[in-house]
């Protein structure tokens, strides 16, 4: 006897992607004006410190924009044969994001180790008003995905490169007044191959959970065990078997179990009953509001384990 059971909770993840969607917008305009307002600041002062950051900045547009892209496309409606939709595109976004970050680091160490062995003349004064308005347009942006930053992996990886440039461009800021006042042009170096070591570790963390998801690999959230145990307890299982679980994107997870139920109880309650029990049970203890569940009669368990062959 085999019956499936689900909740979705479609409607606030619909509206919470389109409240991301708003603030990536926003956010995108904010960094393209920085982007050419750093440029035409290292430009007039000769800044390579400018001249990187922007084209930090540049390749996070470009993340953004592909989050962006992710956001709309991930919203598209099932069909037929992608029957869960486009929701990992929200998480292919944001390993793309991850691998972007990787290769600004690798960028700003290469552009440190250089400068530091070669530093240049820059003009500070200039260098420090560009960069000042580099860290407020920042600071705005970061403000606009903060309160949505641990609701999706992707806007997650919107928002960690809006805090490298907010750390690119406040250590130019750093590096402008030193420069400035003392003269030492090897700080510039310096700050480039700082704003690389404070990103790389939040890159591996992004890419760390891009491809959990992409393996299905059970939420860290969710002790497989403890869910069946919970599930015995209910009236009249004897076996859950077959359990698995896995995340669809940031903030759906979803499990499967196969339960095999005594007779009596089956007969007595029915399997919408049953489903209805198990349904409550996975929302309410673990937050799991999408779950399919086949229900069996205790004697059917033998029959599975005879295995294809044999059916």
């Amino acid at each position: 006897m085999g019956a499936g059971h689900g909740h979705g909770r479609g409607h606030g993840h619909a509206a919470g992607r389109a409240e991301d969607r708003a603030r990536l917008r926003l956010v995108l305009l904010v960094t393209g004006l920085v982007i050419v307002v750093e440029l035409v600041g290292a430009w007039l002062s000769g800044s390579l410190a400018l001249l990187a950051d922007a084209g930090h900045m540049v390749t996070d547009a470009a993340a953004v924009a592909l989050a962006l892209s992710a956001s709309y496309v991930a919203g598209l409606p099932a069909t037929s044969r992608r029957t869960f939709g486009y929701h990992r595109a929200e998480i292919l976004a944001a390993l793309a994001n991850a691998v972007v970050l990787l290769g600004v680091c690798g960028y700003l160490a290469y552009e440190g180790i250089r400068r530091l062995l070669h530093p240049v003349e820059v003009e500070a004064g200039t260098m420090l008003a560009f960069a000042v308005v580099g860290l407020v347009a920042n600071l705005a942006s970061l403000s606009l995905l903060h309160g949505r930053h641990r609701e999706s992996m992707n806007m997650r990886g919107a928002y960690l490169e809006v805090f490298g440039d907010l750390l690119g461009s406040g250590l130019v800021v750093v590096a402008a007044v030193v420069v400035l006042t003392t003269g030492f042009t090897r700080v510039d170096p310096i700050v480039s191959l700082v704003i690389a070591a404070l990103v790389l570790p939040r890159s591996f963390t992004l890419l760390r959970d891009a491809v959990e998801v992409l393996l299905e690999t059970a939420p860290a959230h969710l002790d497989l065990d403890d869910v069946r145990d919970h599930l015995v307890t209910v009236p009249g299982v004897v076996d859950v078997h077959d359990l698995h679980a896995w995340t669809l994107t940031s903030g759906i997870a979803v499990l499967s179990a196969h339960i095999a139920v005594t007779d009596e109880v089956l007969e007595e309650q029915g399997v919408g009953r049953l489903l209805d029990q198990f349904s409550t049970c996975v929302a309410e203890h673990f937050a799991v509001e999408h779950a399919t569940f086949q229900v069996e009669p205790a004697g059917h368990q033998a029959h599975e384990d005879l295995g294809p062959a044999h059916a």
